[in-house]
């Protein structure tokens, strides 16, 4: 099978995105396909031949993800018509002539549900789930309503937009986080006013708008939805602070168990508030649901992720794992559910 693994972008996910992409790639090309890695902004010189029939590691220059975030200003001026069209040279032609495209960007403009439009109108088929449901999770004020309207439990709070007089109705601490975004980028917990100020402006400086949610202490779990049946739960314990990029994504930051250890009653009401989450925002595929629990029990559902990240320290791979299904295998498992 010919699959396209469309990663990299304009995102301030790029970086993890080129990491999935990467890993991704390697998976298929050991279970015997044509793969080809495309960074969807930068594309290749390659015509469609030429890149299918080249001898190169299409992998070769991806590097490991820094603690920092990348340098999008960097990456833009290396292409001159950027702004006139998204797409990088031959991104679309080759993208036409593959089988599949295995969807590894994150972020803005790749997991927001643009680039799936623009492959539903082309005819191209696709990973994950549709343009819908893609820009609903993107947004998480959104995805929290029709959460809550489904009946799964979510933090309260507001959903504020730039350049409004912001009220902080949901008191101190908080948690403030850019309203269109990922990885935890643009997130703050907020103790004081003065955090809550800076956590604001930060938040801001990502998005136009932010949501406002009540600060929960507990316990950190992920669950991962795979056509629609929840895999086994994820515990995840960063060593310090709070489950941010840094600690997402850079090796030894956290402490993750799989299965989590839960009693069977709460491993259940957890998955199942997994499914219901992915029925209510009509996921398909797979995806990623983010949980967490008080001391007492009590479940929250924070967002929805979906196209988790495919990393070394990803934890869908980990979740698959514990059911016996290997890296390799999953990816070929998520190309099927395309098909």
């Amino acid at each position: 099978m010919k699959i396209v693994c469309l990663a990299g972008g304009i995102s301030s996910e790029r970086d993890v995105s080129l990491v999935t992409g990467k890993n991704v790639y390697e998976a298929l090309r050991r279970r015997g396909h044509e793969v080809i890695l495309l960074d969807v902004y930068l594309g290749t010189d390659k015509g469609v031949e030429e890149a299918w029939n080249a001898d190169i590691d299409w992998a070769g220059s991806v590097g490991a993800i820094s603690a920092q975030n990348p340098d999008i200003a960097a990456v833009k001026a290396l292409r001159t018509d950027g702004d006139k069209n998204f797409f990088g040279p031959n991104v679309i032609e080759i993208c036409h002539s593959a089988d599949v495209v295995f969807m590894c960007l994150h972020g803005a403009m790749g997991e927001d549900g643009k680039i799936q439009a623009f492959f539903d109108l082309s005819g191209i088929k696709y990973t994950g789930t549709d343009y819908c449901s893609s820009a609903i999770c993107m947004n998480k004020s959104l995805a929290k309503e029709l959460l809550a309207y489904n009946g799964v439990s979510v933090p309260k709070g507001i959903h504020v937009y730039k350049g409004d007089e912001i009220t902080n109705t949901v008191g101190l601490p908080c948690v403030i986080k850019a309203c269109n975004g990922g990885s935890s980028i643009g997130v703050t917990i907020a103790r004081t006013e003065e955090e809550f100020a800076e956590g604001i402006r930060c938040a801001f400086e990502l998005d136009n708008e932010a949501v406002i949610e009540e600060y929960i202490k507990g316990r950190e779990f992920s669950v991962c939805v795979l056509e629609g049946k929840a895999l086994p739960i994820i515990e995840i314990e960063p060593l310090q602070g709070f489950y941010d990029y840094k600690n997402k994504y850079q090796s030894g930051s956290c402490k993750e168990t799989c299965p989590a250890e839960l009693d069977d009653i709460l491993t259940r009401k957890m998955q199942h508030f997994a499914e219901e989450g992915f029925k209510a925002l009509r996921l398909r595929g797979y995806a990623r649901l983010d949980f967490l629990m008080k001391e007492d029990g009590t479940m929250y559902c924070l967002e929805a992720n979906t196209l988790p990240g495919m990393t070394p320290t990803s934890l869908v791979p980990q979740e698959a794992a514990a059911i016996g299904i290997g890296f390799d295998e999953l990816c070929e498992k998520i190309v099927e559910t395309a098909l």
